[in-house]
């Protein structure tokens, strides 16, 4: 048995002191986003952190640093598999991407912690817990401030509720009178909403586009024969 001829005390004592420090310091990581309820709690970012830390390590002990980088270049891309997983679309918001963002962070804390980069893996937790805690004032209070479209690059959507007879000569007006105004359109969608009635989403290219010249083409088109509604959104999510 080659364990009791190949185990080296010294060894186990620096792979529980890497484990122990990952573990101890992704709980802080995880206890914040178990508070706030997010899809990735303590125990993930906690695994996270353990298994990245337990790999750089097993790669540290059998090929020294050498080992040690090519693991690390592993983790950084598998870990966003995982991130992958907790990044959820809903119609146009996308949710999910700072729970993904702070599991990748907790891999490379895992990651220094088996580096024996202690000092290292302590900072980058702070920094961390700084980025998801600190700075959550700052984001709301951007996001409290209005929105002008008129300087802002976004995605427009314009939407056409209009019945089957019309969808034809409808879709291509709606381009046209986009065009017109200069707002280029990208896509063109078409779905039903119940009631014999069809709704055209024409995606535009994202611009910054003034609200009035968009509130014309949705009276001009509001007036077409066989339009029941006309409006438009828009998303500034990237």
């Amino acid at each position: 048995m080659k364990f009791l001829t190949t185990f080296q005390l010294g060894d186990f004592l620096d792979t529980l002191v890497s484990l122990g420090v990952a573990f101890v310091l992704a709980t802080l990581i995880g206890a914040e986003r178990q508070y706030r309820q997010r899809t990735a709690g303590l125990r993930t970012n906690v695994l996270v952190a353990v298994g990245a830390a337990a790999f750089v390590d097993l790669a540290m002990h059998l090929n020294g640093t050498h080992g040690g980088v090519h693991v690390i270049a592993y983790v950084v891309s598998g870990i966003g598999f995982l991130g992958a997983g907790v990044i959820m679309k809903q119609g146009m918001d996308v949710r999910g991407l700072n729970t993904a963002a702070t599991l990748w962070a907790s891999a490379a804390v895992g990651s220094c912690a088996g580096a024996d980069m202690v000092a290292q893996a302590a900072a980058l937790t702070i920094f961390v817990l700084a980025g998801n805690t600190l700075l959550r004032p700052l984001v709301n209070a951007i996001n409290r401030i209005p929105l002008n479209e008129k300087a802002t690059e976004a995605t427009y959507y314009f939407k056409l509720a209009v019945t089957s007879h019309a969808l034809p000569a409808m879709r291509d007006r709606l381009v046209e009178q986009l065009e017109a105004a200069h707002y280029p359109v990208a896509d063109v969608e078409v779905a039903e909403i119940g009631d014999g009635q069809l709704e055209i989403v024409a995606k535009l290219v994202p611009t910054a586009a003034d609200p009035n010249e968009l509130n014309a083409v949705a009276l001009e088109m509001q007036k077409q024969s066989g339009v029941r509604h006309a409006t438009w959104e828009v998303n500034t999510a990237d």
